[in-house]
């Protein structure tokens, strides 16, 4: 999985935000506002990452349960995938 080309993820007043920039911006409008799990997946699937590669990560970096972990990241991929985002 890999996010698309044409969004890029900022932190903006302890904010993580993502935009659609350059031609990708012409068919989406508006932002997204991620938390700080969001953005750690986010930064994870900009770089090609897959479902056990992101619970891996997200297991090694928060005090979460792996039950939990691949119910989040099923959840949010799911949401990016409704949205148009991955490819």
């Amino acid at each position: 999985m890999k996010i698309k080309d044409g969004f890029i993820l900022r932190e903006v007043a302890g904010s993580f935000i993502v935009v659609a920039v350059g031609d990708r911006a012409k068919d989406f409008n508006g932002i997204i506002n991620l938390n700080e799990t969001g953005a750690f997946l986010w930064e994870r699937l900009s770089k090609g990452a897959d479902e056990n590669q992101l619970k891996e990560a997200l297991l090694a970096e928060y005090d979460v349960d792996e039950n939990t972990a691949a119910a989040d990241i099923k959840n949010f991929v799911s949401k990016l995938e409704e949205a148009g985002l991955l490819k």
